[in-house]
């Protein structure tokens, strides 16, 4: 799955609103700003990776990063 700013975004406001939190109260939560909540979910593409990576930890998303596989020698 390729994930986009946009998908990232959409699964942070699905995630919020179905835990019944507030835009701000996410904010306040994650140590972030209000503003940077809103331009996370709408998938701005310039938000920074540390804020967002906070706001999914505060979420309790995970994400997970794979490393393409290597291969051994002989091959």
């Amino acid at each position: 799955m390729k994930y986009t700013p946009e998908l990232i975004g959409s699964m942070i406001r699905d995630t919020r609103k179905r835990l019944g939190v507030t835009q701000k109260d996410l904010a306040l939560t994650s140590g972030t700003g209000l503003r940077f909540v809103i331009d996370l979910e709408k998938g701005k593409e310039t938000c920074q990776i540390g804020k967002a990576l906070t706001i999914l930890q505060t979420l309790g998303i995970k994400l997970v990063l794979t490393p393409p596989a290597t291969p051994t020698k002989g091959e």
